[in-house]
């Protein structure tokens, strides 16, 4: 079995409602399904991305969290 792991960001402007979001996600499935993908599910993955010290402690940034979301067929 094989699998395929597609990125998506799930973002809504100010102008816009869920409705968007769940266009984009029909669009993705119905695209993968035309090729022959089976869809399993969405997914989130939280990845940690260090910060810098910058040069001298100019430029300076942070550590974040990162969340990204996935959708997952198989074939």
């Amino acid at each position: 079995m094989k699998y395929k792991v597609v990125p998506f960001s799930a973002a809504v402007s100010n102008k816009q409602d869920a409705s968007h979001v769940e266009s984009e996600i029909e669009n993705i499935i119905s695209r993968e399904s035309a090729a022959g993908w089976e869809y399993m599910n969405v997914t989130q993955l939280q990845t940690f991305k260090a910060g810098s010290n910058g040069c001298f402690g100019l430029g300076a940034t942070p550590a974040t969290t990162m969340t990204t979301e996935f959708i997952v067929f198989r074939q």
